[in-house]
């Protein structure tokens, strides 16, 4: 069955958490955290002291921690990485993948290995064994309400064939961008087991989370 993971930076900024409490309250399983360090990507987001605080504020959902910045290793312990966390960062950020795996999962977190739209799926083959799941991005990161990117449906595709491949059947793919109405279907069919979902779903103008949440659900269920 597959899971949501909420995209806190598409909800309401002056009642994130009210919009928390709401989520939980509707089953969301995760929060997915945006962390953009304004060079890997030319957008900046929450902080470190956000992400602090929204595990103060989190009763039922887990952290979805998306990292898109170099170095990630370097916001570890500022985040207070723990066990409990989905921690995702880029191939294309760092040169020591392996390493930053190890790191993540010394903390008892679950690391998963991000790749960009251009990446192919066959750099994954090597981290297959340490990782704990994939998150394709289907837009190129940086902001909200960008286009699909063509080809997403077959990459998705492609890494849940990879995972299989190697054995790790039970190791989800991850999707982030332009989850919406049309695409989740093909999505799903696809092989994605979880959704950051966004503006153009779950957190859509003019609809509540009471009817989008039970919705999305009914669609990847």
């Amino acid at each position: 069955m597959g899971k949501i993971s909420a995209s806190l930076m598409c909800a309401d900024l002056l009642n994130l958490e009210r919009d928390i409490t709401r989520l939980e309250g509707l089953g969301v399983e995760y929060l997915h955290l945006d962390f953009m360090d304004g060079q890997f990507v030319s957008n900046i987001t929450f902080g470190t002291g956000f992400v602090r605080a929204c595990r103060r504020a989190v009763k039922t959902m887990a952290l979805d921690i998306h990292i898109m910045g170099f170095v990630p290793e370097q916001y570890f312990e500022k985040m207070e990485i723990g066990p409990g966390d989905l921690v995702s960062f880029h191939y294309e950020a760092c040169e020591n993948q392996h390493e930053v795996i190890r790191l993540i999962r010394e903390r008892g977190a679950s690391p998963l290995l991000a790749i960009s739209p251009d990446t192919p799926v066959d750099v994954l083959r090597e981290f297959a064994d340490e990782i704990d799941g994939v998150l394709i991005m289907t837009v190129y990161p940086g902001d909200s309400g960008r286009p699909l990117v063509p080809g997403s449906f077959e990459k998705l595709a492609a890494t849940r064939a990879l995972l299989d491949e190697c054995g790790y059947p039970e190791k989800p793919v991850e999707v982030d961008g332009c989850v919406s109405w049309v695409n989740t279907p093909h999505m799903r069919d696809a092989g994605t087991e979880l959704y950051v979902v966004g503006s153009s779903s779950v957190f859509e103008k003019g609809s509540t989370y009471e009817e989008t949440v039970p919705r999305f659900r009914a669609i990847i269920g």
